[in-house]
């Protein structure tokens, strides 16, 4: 499998590259308008076909690069079952499995952070958790309607029901690191250890976080696969 972590200093956002060496068939995940550039290089750096975009939920800290991806490649893009995004080509269910090659990438609905918000396991072992789960964190749930109990059934009953050995690949991160897993989130993130679904509540509920700068404008955008006026699009 080939597997790339791409990451966007402005936004701290990461995209992921998912390819099968044979086929060369793709997927992204995440893309950020702003790399469009980079990350169709890559693609055709390594020679495959992209086939699918697909997102995690309807961002509010970026604008997504499926729609210009989408008029370079023609791939489909996909969004999860109850995103507001009609513009999709394709809505994604929980634990439906979508192939890139003969690389399986699956659903799993992760609410909370969002109402609409998916995780996508591939392969079994490479777990992309979008906003829900962080390396030692989190998502907010103070918007979009996010709910922290929600949250916290997503992260506890979906997420650290795999194997401890599962590698955790997040949608931000904001300190450098890269990967963590399942187990040692289990163990150490300090938004779960220890800390009972009441008491991440509280926690959440008074967080009292800025919104995020590009949210007037990523919402809406998004809502239409990265369309924007010109005055906000990307040259």
């Amino acid at each position: 499998m080939i597997f790339r972590q791409l990451f966007d200093q402005d936004t701290w956002t990461y995209t992921y590259l998912i390819a099968d060496p044979e086929t060369k068939e793709a997927a992204l995940v995440d893309p950020v308008i702003e790399q469009v550039e980079r990350d169709w290089k890559l693609i055709q750096e390594l020679g495959l076909n992209l086939k699918y975009c697909l997102e995690t939920h309807i961002h509010a800290d970026h604008i997504t690069g499926t729609g210009k991806l989408r008029e370079l490649t023609a791939c489909q893009g996909i969004v999860p079952e109850q995103a507001t995004a009609e513009c999709a080509d394709r809505k994604i269910r929980d634990r439906e499995v979508v192939k890139v090659g003969n690389i399986e990438i699956e659903a799993i609905a992760t609410p909370g952070h969002t109402s609409c918000h998916t995780a996508y396991l591939v392969n079994g072992n490479h777990l992309l958790t979008g906003d829900a789960l962080f390396i030692r964190g989190c998502g907010r749930t103070d918007f979009q309607l996010g709910n922290p109990g929600v949250q916290y059934d997503s992260i506890t009953q979906r997420l650290f029901t795999l194997p401890d050995a599962t590698l955790v690949y997040p949608g931000h991160d904001y300190r450098g690191h890269t990967v963590s897993t399942i187990g040692e989130e289990k163990q150490l993130n300090p938004r779960f250890a220890g800390h009972t679904r009441e008491q991440f509540i509280e926690l959440m509920n008074n967080l009292n976080l800025p919104n995020p700068k590009k949210i007037m404008e990523a919402v809406p955008a998004n809502s239409v696969c990265g369309k924007v006026a010109k005055s906000t699009s990307a040259s």
